[in-house]
């Protein structure tokens, strides 16, 4: 097999905006992996400085990464793949989960089905995702929540934690301006305990579904008082990284969220779903702001999950790889007719 891997520096549609930082440009890297027969399977990386990696790391580690899968020879022996990628690069799930998407994309296309029927997985199952506004002052995420809704979104994300006082003022605006959408909230850790359970009783009255990650991840204790004390449903992002941390928050969360860049291969991502069912926790697939090449494996896990929110690839200016198509805000897995993942590069 030929492998190879390209930076890709990809401008956001609008400066994105959580309680952490703003991102204008989103760094992911390509990687290209051709099989004997010249098929080409494509995954990238979407690495989070949140999570200890950056591109630079991603691209430092693929010629050792990709190296092992030149060594093994065989896009089918995918869990010997993923040993030897954890026991060289376990703290890097983001370079993992690239070779690991490209080798089930090419897997797929040389067995020539698309991913979601080589497991198994009902495309009727795929839950509808939700679009993410960014933190902005009230009236433009009036604006983005009207956007969103015409473009087919009844479902939105709304990121909160400015530390400013706002965050009401910032969900009744979005009421507002999409006065029937399922609207979640997505605080990233930045609220006390105390803070996060006074603010969802005032986020129920906005008909709030969930609040993710109101606390910061470094305790359970913390999520489990806004689970008790509060008004909302809890889900645990920055809490879960894969599967092993499922037990830990199961009974103070309602929800746990899983990522393909956190998990580091499309089988973990799959466990998170099945630990989280088996400890009576709903899961959620979410992901970072990332190409199509990675967002269409994940929307081929959907319907494993209870909730969805691939929206990352949407909220670039322009993606170099042509994904899924969507009816509405559901990936039609159905109407998929290329194998693989059906990321397609332009």
């Amino acid at each position: 097999m030929n492998t190879g891997f390209e930076r890709l520096s990809l401008p956001l549609a609008d400066p994105f905006t959580i309680a952490r930082g703003t991102t204008e440009t989103a760094e992911n890297v390509l990687v290209r992996v051709e099989g004997d027969d010249g098929r080409v399977g494509l995954g990238a990386a979407a690495p989070s400085r949140y999570y200890g990696e950056t591109a630079d790391t991603v691209e430092a580690l693929l010629p050792e990464l990709l190296g092992v899968v030149e060594d093994v020879g065989d896009p089918l022996a995918r869990e010997r793949v993923a040993r030897r990628l954890r026991e060289r690069a376990g703290d890097n799930p983001a370079a993992r989960a690239a070779v690991d998407t490209a080798l089930a994309d090419l897997a797929g296309k040389r067995l020539g089905v698309p991913l979601y029927r080589l497991w198994g997985l009902d495309p009727d199952g795929v839950p509808a995702s939700s679009f993410t506004l960014g933190l902005a002052d009230p009236g433009r995420m009036r604006e983005k929540a009207e956007a969103a809704t015409e473009q087919g979104f009844d479902v939105l994300k709304v990121k909160v934690g400015a530390g400013d006082g706002r965050d009401a003022d910032r969900l009744a605006a979005v009421r507002a301006g999409a006065p029937d959408a399922r609207v979640r909230v997505d605080a990233n850790g930045a609220w006390t305990p105390a803070e996060a359970v006074e603010m969802t009783d005032r986020l129920a009255d906005h008909g709030v579904e969930f609040v993710e990650q109101p606390v910061a991840a470094t305790g359970v204790e913390g999520l489990r008082f806004v689970r008790e004390q509060g008004a909302l449903p809890v889900a645990a992002d920055e809490s879960v990284v894969t599967a092993a941390d499922v037990p830990r928050v199961a009974g103070a969360v309602d929800i746990v969220v899983a990522k393909l860049m956190k998990c580091g291969s499309l089988r973990e991502t799959r466990r998170v779903a099945s630990v989280a069912r088996a400890h009576d926790c709903e899961a959620m697939v979410g992901c970072m702001v990332e190409s199509s090449a990675a967002i269409a494996a994940a929307w081929h896990l959907a319907p494993l999950f209870d909730y969805a929110d691939l929206d990352g690839s949407l909220l670039l200016a322009e993606d170099p790889v042509e994904g899924l198509p969507l009816a509405g805000a559901t990936a039609d897995l159905a109407a998929v007719d290329r194998p693989g993942t059906g990321a397609l590069e332009r």
